[in-house]
C-alpha cells in the first residue's frame, strides 16, 4: 500500500513538473512573439542574458529565504555547462538566421536521436523496440506538422550541427551534474544563472547586432515594449526553473520527448490566437500522429525493460535538503 502512495506521490509530482515546464515554455513563447513581431525587439540572445539576470535574483531570493541550501559546484564542471548552454542558444538562433525554417526544424528533431546517443554512451541506456518505434512515431509527427521547405547549405549546417550537439550536451549535462552532485533544482540555477547571466550580457549584444544588424542600445523602448520585456523575465524564471525539475527528474531523452508536446501546443495557440491560415489536414494529422506517438512512449518506457540505465556514475551522498526527492525520480 505505501509502494502504491508512493507510486502516485511521484507520477502526480511528474505531472507538475510536466505541467510547469509546458505552461511556462507556451506562455514565454506567445510573449515573445509579441516583443519580436509587434514591437519589434528582435535581440533574441540579450533577452535570454536578461532572463538570466531575473533567474538569478530569483535564486538570491530563495537562499534569503531559506528555500536553497549552500552547495558546491567545480569550476570545470560550471565552466563547461555555460559553455553547452551559451553555444545552444547563440546557435539556434543563428541556425534560425541562416537556414530555412523547415530545415532549422529537423534540425531541431535531430536532439531526440543525439540525446539518446548520449545516454547509450555515458549511462550505458539500452532501449526497447516499442520504445525507439514510439521515438521515430513522435519524430515523424512533428516533421508532418512543422516542416516546410527544406534548403541546406554549408555555414546553415554547421551552425545547425553545433546547436544541436551543444543543446543535448546541456541538457545531459542538466541530469549528469544534479546526480553526481546531489543537487537539486535551486541550488544548480543558483550556480549556473549568474554565470550564463554575466556571459550571455556580454556577448549578447554583439551577437544580436550580427544577426539583425541593429543595435539593443539604439532601441526606443514604449511603455508596451518595457512591459512584454518585464513580463519575459518573470515567465523565464519559470521556464528555466522547471527545465532543471524535469531534467532532475526524467532523462534528457524524455524531457524532448514530452517537449515536443509544447511544438502542437504552440501551433494550436498561434493559430487561436494569430491567424488560422496554416491550419490545414496534414498539420492536424501531424498533431494527432505526434500526440500518439507521446502516449505511446511514456506506456513503452515505463514497462520493464523498456529503457533501463546502468549508469557507474558515482552518486555523493544527499545532504542538500530536497535533493533526494527529485534523484527519486530522477528516471522514467
Amino acid at each position: 500500500m505505501s509502494s502504491l502512495k508512493k507510486s502516485d506521490k511521484k507520477a502526480a509530482l511528474d505531472f507538475a513538473a510536466w505541467s510547469f515546464n509546458v505552461t511556462t515554455s507556451v506562455g514565454i513563447i506567445m510573449v515573445n512573439k509579441a516583443l519580436m513581431a509587434t514591437y519589434g525587439f528582435s535581440f533574441a540572445t540579450t533577452l535570454t542574458g536578461l532572463h538570466f539576470v531575473t533567474t538569478t535574483l530569483m535564486t538570491i531570493v530563495f537562499r534569503w529565504l531559506g528555500l536553497s541550501q549552500p552547495s558546491h559546484l567545480p569550476l570545470a564542471d560550471l565552466i563547461k555547462f555555460v559553455i553547452f548552454s551559451n553555444l545552444s542558444i547563440v546557435g539556434m538562433n543563428v541556425s534560425l538566421m541562416w537556414n530555412s525554417v523547415g530545415f532549422y526544424q529537423i534540425a531541431k528533431l535531430c536532439m531526440i536521436p543525439a540525446s539518446c546517443l548520449l545516454e547509450v554512451v555515458f549511462d550505458h541506456v539500452h532501449y526497447s523496440r516499442d520504445t525507439k518505434l514510439s521515438i521515430m512515431v513522435v519524430l515523424i509527427g512533428v516533421a508532418v506538422c512543422t516542416v516546410t521547405d527544406v534548403s541546406v547549405n554549408a555555414r546553415g549546417l554547421i551552425a545547425a550541427v553545433i546547436a544541436v550537439w551543444s543543446t543535448a550536451l546541456q541538457q545531459y549535462y542538466v541530469h549528469f551534474l544534479q546526480r553526481k552532485y546531489s543537487l537539486n533544482s535551486f541550488n544548480l540555477l543558483g550556480h549556473t544563472a549568474p554565470a550564463q547571466a554575466g556571459s550571455l550580457l556580454l556577448v549578447g549584444p554583439f551577437v544580436d547586432f550580427l544577426l539583425t544588424g541593429k543595435r539593443v542600445d539604439h532601441f526606443n523602448f514604449s511603455s508596451l515594449a518595457l512591459f512584454f520585456l518585464t513580463l519575459s523575465c518573470f515567465i523565464a524564471i519559470g521556464v528555466n526553473l522547471s527545465q532543471f525539475i524535469c531534467i532532475g527528474r526524467f532523462s534528457a531523452v524524455s524531457f524532448q520527448v514530452l517537449g515536443h508536446m509544447k511544438t502542437v501546443l504552440v501551433l494550436s495557440l498561434g493559430f487561436l490566437f494569430f491567424g488560422k491560415e496554416g491550419l490545414n489536414l496534414q498539420v492536424v494529422l501531424g498533431m494527432v500522429l505526434a500526440v500518439l506517438g507521446m502516449i505511446w512512449y511514456g506506456n513503452a518506457s515505463a514497462k520493464p525493460g523498456g529503457k533501463e540505465r546502468r549508469s557507474l556514475l558515482p552518486v555523493r551522498s544527499a545532504s542538500l535538503k530536497g535533493s533526494s526527492e527529485e534523484k527519486a525520480g530522477a528516471e522514467k
